[in-house]
């Protein structure tokens, strides 16, 4: 079955795998570091209480099988140990099946990660991971040559993730049909990076620029990929171009490097050899085992039935972003930023020992969301810190909040360590406030003058209250129950 290999994407399979146990290794670190804060027992969306009322085909996981803090952490780190050693090889070391088996359990163990991650796992990225993740289970390893089916389906999902985007734009927001969006986007998106500020600051025609130019990344250049090469391997290029001007533009966890990751993987070996001088090994093989080539047809005829739905998506008026249609995250639909803010508005967490007029408020700092308007935004990704996400979409909805805000503010009460932890600075490390209430504060970027002037990167204006005082005794109370003191919005 030769036209099943494809010797020439020997290149391509090597990024696949090693850049996928990359943003494994980054998934795996950020789940253990955060986990008990978020859902753990003593943090705001318990596992044990989401999984009493859940069925596990709704939520296919293994801590349907058994749950505890110990075991989540040592499951976490027991994924980013075998990431790690996929980065430095380890699949090629193995039988090809013990490759595929090695993939299977990471993607598995992420998956009963995401399954049970609630809102705090509602994001795009999630999803993307869990697709290529398994994509990866049949690329294969050094024993076989590259399975072209499977390659293909790497294009596809690339050209899904792309172009998906692009057409949530162009159906969206007027302001990407008339080149304005970026006038507002590094300013207004969910987490700005250090070079946030510059990048706002560009000359306005320069941004016009910007988004021409992501619409041809997107709704043009995705076709590439399956044309024949070199061609596509300056589609998959460009694309990687692109996703690194996001990198330096603002934090989006580890969704533009695995982006680039799929990118990467479409430039063929002939194409790095000509370009970099860097060859397929003497030994590459060139022919695969039948029941591996079975494995993968199988595969591969799953895919493409699965992909009706998103595909039907992409063509659709009404259509979806972010959505997966099966709870194993196989084949998904992609697209976000389909709407941009025009100003930016931060919930401010305060804690007092009072709720008087006199009392002074000391403000709780995130370690990336703006707070200090002075201190520099910092660069997060691919780290993603999932508390700083759900924070901006507080502040454009407080529905987004309903779940866990209250939760929030009770362990600030009771300076529950786990979720403290999440937090960049605690003003109360002695003990706990008497009351803790929130903020709604409109920020923007600080001019160039006021940046001198001042060393502030932002300026502020207080716009109101987004959450009456509460004392310990009143979340306890209104944990579980409609927050009517939220302010709407």
């Amino acid at each position: 079955m030769d036209w099943l290999t494809a010797p020439e994407w020997w290149w391509g399979r090597l990024i696949l795998e090693r850049g996928m146990a990359a943003v494994y290794l980054v998934a795996f670190v950020c789940a253990a570091r955060q986990f008990r804060g978020l859902i753990g027992r003593h943090g705001m969306l318990p596992v044990p209480e989401y999984l009493a009322h859940r069925r596990f085909r709704d939520t296919p996981s293994l801590f349907h099988l058994h749950y505890s803090d110990g075991f989540y952490a040592a499951l976490a780190w027991t994924g980013a140990g075998i990431s790690a050693a996929m980065v430095a090889g380890l699949a090629d070391t193995v039988p090809t099946w013990g490759a595929m088996l090695l993939w299977l359990v990471l993607w598995v163990m992420y998956q009963s990660i995401v399954n049970v991650g609630q809102i705090w796992y509602s994001f795009g990225w999630e999803s993307l991971t869990l697709e290529a993740g398994l994509l990866v289970v049949f690329v294969g390893n050094d024993g076989v040559a590259p399975p072209v089916l499977v390659m293909w389906l790497t294009r596809w999902l690339l050209f899904r993730v792309e172009f998906g985007a692009g057409l949530i734009k162009l159906r969206g927001d007027r302001c990407w049909r008339d080149l304005t969006c970026l006038f507002y986007h590094h300013e207004t998106q969910p987490m700005p990076g250090p070079l946030s500020w510059f990048f706002h600051r560009l000359p306005r025609p320069f941004h016009r620029v910007e988004v021409a130019g992501n619409h041809f990344a997107q709704l043009i250049v995705p076709f590439g990929l399956f044309a024949p090469q070199p061609v596509a391997s300056v589609a998959g290029a460009i694309i990687a171009v692109t996703q690194l001007w996001l990198v330096l533009s603002g934090n989006f966890a580890w969704l533009n490097w695995l982006t680039i990751v799929l990118a990467a993987s479409v430039i063929d070996t002939a194409t790095v050899s000509a370009t970099l001088g860097i060859a397929a090994p003497a030994y590459a093989p060139a022919t695969q085992p039948l029941w591996y080539s079975v494995v993968v047809i199988a595969f591969t005829t799953l895919v493409l039935v699965l992909s009706w739905r998103p595909a039907k998506n992409l063509i659709s008026r009404r259509q979806r972003m972010n959505s997966t249609f099966d709870p194993l995250h196989m084949v998904n639909t992609y697209g976000a930023f389909g709407s941009i803010n025009r100003t930016r508005d931060e919930v401010v967490l305060e804690g007092a020992s009072g709720p008087s007029d006199e009392t002074v408020w000391k403000e709780y700092e995130f370690k990336g969301k703006p707070g200090d308007v002075r201190r520099w935004p910092r660069q997060w990704s691919p780290y993603h810190l999932r508390l700083d996400w759900l924070m901006w979409f507080a502040s454009i909805s407080p529905s987004y909040a309903l779940p866990w805000l209250i939760p929030l503010c009770h362990g600030l009460l009771t300076n529950e360590p786990s979720i403290v932890r999440l937090l960049r600075t605690n003003p109360f490390p002695e003990a706990p406030p008497a009351y803790v209430r929130a903020t709604l504060y409109r920020y923007r970027f600080s001019t160039a003058h006021e940046l001198v002037s001042q060393r502030a990167w932002w300026q502020r204006d207080r716009i109101g209250e987004y959450l009456a005082p509460l004392s310990v005794d009143e979340a306890r109370r209104l944990s579980g129950a409609p927050r009517r003191n939220l302010r709407s919005g």
